[in-house]
């Protein structure tokens, strides 16, 4: 089994170097980057596992990464912030990390994070390229969402996670508690309402008659229409 390889971009050179040196006493490959550049080199040469991104850094921001590191070969990314405010959580969540911790974070927890998003695919069967439900088709590989013959729209980390979550739970009653479990993990940090957030933007993305119907004081269910005949 090869060591996960994680690389932590912050342009704080001592936080850098206490979260780089505990991964590293803990059995992980670690290296580090200064900001946006130094990170691309560093991808230019190694694959890498997983990314601790520092949301708050001079020139090119964290969120700013975050948007343009796509794909399903991207790292898992968790998002470092001295902001600790529950929209700059759920504008992380929704631009597509994996998780979020707010700064000061507790080294011991952060490890835990990484081990969290690095097991979530271990020992997953091989799913298919394509996912077609009702008139809409979800490739799996490229995480795009397409009616029709409507332009596909892109998912972020969240969006797909929730809608597999929904498409493998059809017509059952979700809570959003356990929409959190069930697609972020008990791990997450997600609150109540960033789930609704990303599920309004998915209803968008699924366009006229989505099948994620509100339940009042219960939480959503995803029921498709009955095919005509």
């Amino acid at each position: 089994m090869t060591t996960p390889r994680i690389l932590v971009v912050d342009d704080d050179p001592e936080l850098r170097s206490l979260i780089g040196n505990f991964l590293a006493g803990n059995g992980l490959d670690v290296e580090e980057a200064s900001d946006g550049p130094s990170m691309d080199l560093a991808l230019s040469h190694r694959r890498f596992d997983a990314i601790i991104l520092d949301l708050m850094m001079p020139g090119e921001d964290g969120l700013a990464i975050l948007r343009r590191l796509r794909g399903p070969e991207r790292p898992k990314i968790i998002m470092l912030s001295a902001m600790g405010e529950d929209t700059d959580r759920i504008v992380g969540l929704e631009v597509g990390a994996d998780d979020y911790l707010a700064k000061p974070c507790n080294p011991r927890e952060l490890l835990a994070r990484v081990r969290a998003v690095l097991r979530r695919n271990d020992g997953e069967p091989a799913m298919p390229a394509l996912r077609c439900f009702g008139p809409w088709k979800l490739d799996m590989v490229e995480r795009r969402l397409q009616r029709g013959d409507a332009p596909p729209a892109p998912l972020t980390g969240a969006e797909f996670r929730l809608l597999i979550t929904f498409l493998d739970r059809p017509r059952r009653v979700l809570t959003r508690d356990q929409l959190v479990e069930l697609a972020m993990g008990t791990d997450s940090d997600v609150f109540d309402r960033a789930v609704d957030v990303v599920i309004s933007r998915l209803r968008k993305k699924l366009g006229p008659d989505d099948p994620i119907h509100t339940v009042r004081g219960e939480g959503y269910r995803f029921v498709l229409k009955a095919a005509r005949p």
